[in-house]
């Protein structure tokens, strides 16, 4: 665990919309859920972005729409005036031909009302995963701490999948059904008036069930997503941890959990079905009683002659056509209430407001820089743990060219320094200033080009070793990032790699040992060229000969520049220009080594721990 994690305990919470509390800056926007469909104007905001395609799939949409509607009466001229005694070889030929006609319409509207609604549904969950992921980026590592990047994660798959089926396929059949049926009931108008109307009379209870099981289905719905979000997460984490898992002999327990996990899911997803299921029953029965009713009075028309053998065929079949489209409305409304659960997720994720934003007005840094950072009065709470102060009335100045090295035990503030100095956090009292501007009048952005940072675990990226070493300045050459490889004393193994530096490294650099990732990190850092060099616990995890080569890398790389230290092993901060002692997230002893190891105080404990003081001071 490193110093940051053990000094910001996280705390599992539910996706939280808005700041994370005691976050300043503006107050964030809490969607409040919905009863209605009202969710998926985000995804309608997202799909007019491309009206041509719009414009093409409604044309075809309508096309296929009035098509449909009309082939019944195609059906009627062919039964009344193709099928009599008597007719004329040629009225045969003509009707049939119309109708045939009429089919192909049908096929090609159908083919580019597909294809444009597909792309409209893929283009559309693409640009609604990159606004998410692009405002995932704004915000500061509180927000994380308290929301779950597992969770988060299913929340880019399964529900986008979600959206994608609606706007490629749901939406498309629900607007040619509705329009289906209202063509096909004013048809139904003009055919029988009488027994229409009735049909009409029938509508509200057929909408009624509608409504009120709609609102059930997208609760549960919502409910649903959220499991399935769970598995996902759980699904990550363990498989993440398989040597952990294993090591411990907890592979019993963990599919005992993820067990559970599945019967919620399965459990909630069940309460969606048995209402979907049992509005669709409800609906189908009152839609095709009323109509077997009304084809029952259709029939008597004909027998008595007020009707033709025709119309009544036209009647049937767009009655039929009718009911088809209510019906497939029911379970359509069922698909659009799933999306809005859906993207009422993913509305949290997009409203969210980084606690840490740009000023209207931002201050630029001074140029060229200096490298000072200074801390006055500094106070400050994690928001996961607001009753115990991280640092309380803390005072440093660091100038420009020195280096500070900070130690003391766990959880008395080390990690918290870098964190604020970075502007992940504001501080609830007192100031923290570089080079003179305080550093929540200016642009974190550019707070943060003037800060390199090596991590007490290199972090790298399932990527090329290229992408990793020039992550930090991403525009520089292949002799710059030699050159840096060399500072950092990688060149060699980077060499002896298959590919040289389009070598792919694996998922966190996992085609790596511990030392080569962390002197990757250390180039990457010589790469950035900042004025302000950060370095948490950067050898803490290696062994003696890697330790070695990364220390050699760093002393290269602090010549010249403002370093903050933080260390655990004190051998590697006694020629530091000052050494930080802090306890309780307060300073409780400053100087050099000489003098503290002198003093008798804290750091001369935590000394005496490590090692023999007089083999060391022998040893320097």
């Amino acid at each position: 665990m490193s110093a940051s994690q053990a000094e910001a305990p996280v705390s599992p919470a539910p996706m939280a919309s808005g700041a994370p509390d005691g976050a300043s800056g503006e107050e964030a926007v809490s969607p409040k859920p919905s009863k209605d469909l009202g969710p998926l104007r985000m995804v309608w905001r997202a799909a007019v972005a491309y009206p041509g395609r719009l414009a093409m799939a409604g044309a075809a949409l309508i096309v296929t729409s009035a098509t449909t509607a009309s082939v019944p009466w195609g059906f009627r001229q062919v039964v009344d005036k193709g099928f009599s005694r008597g007719s004329d070889p040629a009225t045969i030929d003509r009707w049939f031909e119309t109708l045939l006609a009429m089919v192909v319409v049908l096929a090609i509207g159908t083919a580019v009302r597909f294809f444009n609604v597909s792309w409209l549904g893929e283009r559309v969950v693409a640009d609604v995963r990159l606004a998410v992921q692009r405002n995932l980026l704004r915000q500061p590592p509180s927000f994380f701490e308290e929301n779950s990047p597992k969770e988060i994660s299913s929340r880019m798959t399964a529900d986008t999948a979600l959206i994608e089926q609606v706007v490629g396929t749901t939406v498309s059949v629900a607007l040619r059904n509705a329009i289906t049926a209202i063509v096909g009931i004013a048809i139904l108008f003009f055919l029988a008036p009488k027994l229409t109307g009735m049909l009409v009379i029938a509508i509200p209870v057929v909408v009624g069930p509608i409504v009120w099981f709609g609102r059930r289905l997208r609760r549960e719905s919502r409910s649903s997503q959220d499991r399935i979000a769970d598995i996902g997460a759980m699904v990550t984490e363990v498989l993440g941890a398989a040597r952990i898992v294993q090591a411990f002999n907890q592979e019993v327990r963990e599919s005992d959990r993820f067990a559970a996990a599945v019967e919620r899911s399965f459990g909630t997803a069940l309460r969606r079905i048995k209402i979907r299921s049992t509005m669709t029953s409800v609906v189908t029965l009152l839609v095709l009683g009323s109509l077997v009713l009304l084809m029952w009075r259709g029939a008597a028309g004909v027998a008595s002659g007020e009707i033709s053998g025709g119309i009544i065929a036209q009647f049937v079949l767009t009655g039929a056509l009718v009911a088809g489209a209510f019906g497939s409305l029911t379970e359509v409304y069922g698909d659009l209430v799933r999306a809005a659960g859906a993207a009422s997720r993913l509305s949290e994720l997009l409203n969210e407001r980084p606690a840490i934003a740009p000023p209207a007005k931002p201050i630029a840094l001074p140029s060229p820089a200096r490298g000072q950072i200074s801390f006055e009065n500094v106070t400050f709470r994690y928001p996961t743990r607001p009753e115990v102060a991280a640092l309380a009335n803390f005072d440093l100045k660091v100038e420009p060219g020195e280096t500070v090295a900070i130690v003391g035990p766990s959880g008395a503030g080390k990690s918290t320094i870098f964190q604020l100095a970075e502007r992940f956090y504001d501080p609830q009292g007192g100031a923290i200033k570089l080079d003179g501007v305080p550093l929540t009048g200016a642009d974190p952005a550019e707070i943060r080009q003037r800060m390199a940072l090596v991590p007490q675990e290199g972090v790298l990226f399932a990527a090329s070793a290229r992408d990793n070493l020039r992550y930090g300045n991403w525009g520089a050459s292949d002799e710059a990032i030699w050159e840096a490889a060399r500072a950092a004393n990688a060149e060699t193994f980077l060499r002896d790699l298959p590919e040289g530096l389009d070598t792919f490294l694996g998922e966190n650099g996992a085609r790596l040992s511990g030392g080569q990732r962390q002197r990757i990190a250390i180039a990457r850092a010589v790469l950035r060229d900042a004025p302000i060099l950060l370095l948490d616990e950067a050898t803490s995890a290696l062994d003696a000969e890697s330790e070695r080569l990364v220390q050699d890398a760093l002393d290269h790389l602090m010549q010249g520049r403002t370093t903050l230290v933080i260390a655990h092993r004190l051998a590697t901060v006694r020629q530091a220009d000052r050494i930080v002692v802090m306890e309780g997230g307060r300073i409780v002893e400053l100087g050099r080594h000489e003098e503290l190891t002198q003093a008798g105080g804290l750091y001369a404990r935590l000394a005496s721990l490590q090692f023999d003081e007089r083999a060391f001071a022998g040893e320097a």
